[in-house]
């Protein structure tokens, strides 16, 4: 395992007043993935970063409670990546120079990482689906909902107002948390946009991942949303999600391939000729 030092799963849970026997059979979406197998991820990434789990918690509530009335079933994505191959596509240094390949791979289910449904829908390219915790551009976001893009809305302690000014405006939406799931709101694994959309892919069976504007090194995309002051802050949250892809590709079902000059340890290289 990639991570050490984890905290037990029971001490951990306890620590936020939920008990073992409550999420033991408590599964990200369709495919029988426990949260359990999780939690101790989240527990290093927590410690890292200095997270509030209750808080984190309090943010799925809300989203849970805000989307009842409208939320998709997750069948809705095992239907669009079951079998087929996805292209990942984040904000990454990559994504500029990748547009044409983009654009022609039309056999690919495209799943976006926030930021980049702006370049995306600038370029004429719709996603598929979009991992967000909604800091890209809210008018993309919805522009992207409008089209029938199913909207992957993710929620965390940080992003509780944006949560209630931009849900009530979208329609095709699936929950995400990265705490215990809660009704409509699912665990699907992983930290970043980025990796939150490889980590969906796989634990609905696509056939092959590919990887485009996914560069997890000292370079920042200009679609991927920082401050000045947040640079380093973003470097070491990469360096999380990086890690976790490296663990997921070591016991991935899918053909896993990465366009990068850098390929993430585990995935193939996939070059992209100039045309």
């Amino acid at each position: 395992m990639v991570f050490s030092n984890w905290l037990s799963i029971d001490h951990a849970l306890r620590l936020y007043h939920i008990h073992v026997e409550d999420i033991i059979n408590t599964h990200y979406a369709t495919s029988g993935v426990k949260f359990a197998d999780w939690f101790p991820y989240y527990q290093e990434i927590r410690a890292e970063f200095g997270y509030s789990t209750e808080k984190d918690q309090q943010a799925a509530n809300l989203l849970s409670k805000m989307i009842k009335r409208k939320a998709l079933e997750p069948k809705i994505l095992q239907k669009k990546i079951t079998g087929k191959p996805v292209m990942i596509i984040g904000a990454g240094p990559g994504l500029e120079e990748h547009i044409k390949f983009i654009k022609k791979g039309r056999k690919y289910v495209k799943i976006a990482a926030d930021g980049t449904v702006e370049p995306l829908i600038e370029n004429k390219i719709m996603p598929d689906i979009v991992v967000t915790d909604l800091d890209g551009n809210p008018s993309y976001l919805q522009k992207a909902d409008k089209k029938g893009a199913i909207m992957v809305v993710h929620a965390h302690a940080d992003n509780i107002t944006m949560l209630k000014k931009i849900v009530p405006k979208l329609r095709h939406i699936v929950g995400s948390t990265q705490v215990m799931p809660v009704a409509n709101v699912y665990n699907f694994g992983g930290f970043t946009d980025g990796d939150r959309c490889v980590f969906l892919a796989e634990e609905f069976g696509a056939r092959e991942i590919v990887l485009v504007g996914m560069e997890f090194g000292d370079s920042i995309g200009k679609y991927s949303k920082t401050d000045a002051k947040d640079v380093e802050l973003k470097k070491q949250k990469m360096k999380a999600g990086k890690r976790l892809l490296e663990m997921l590709a070591k016991q991935s079902r899918s053909k896993m391939l990465d366009t990068s000059k850098k390929p993430i340890r585990g995935f193939e290289s996939l070059e992209i000729k100039a045309r």
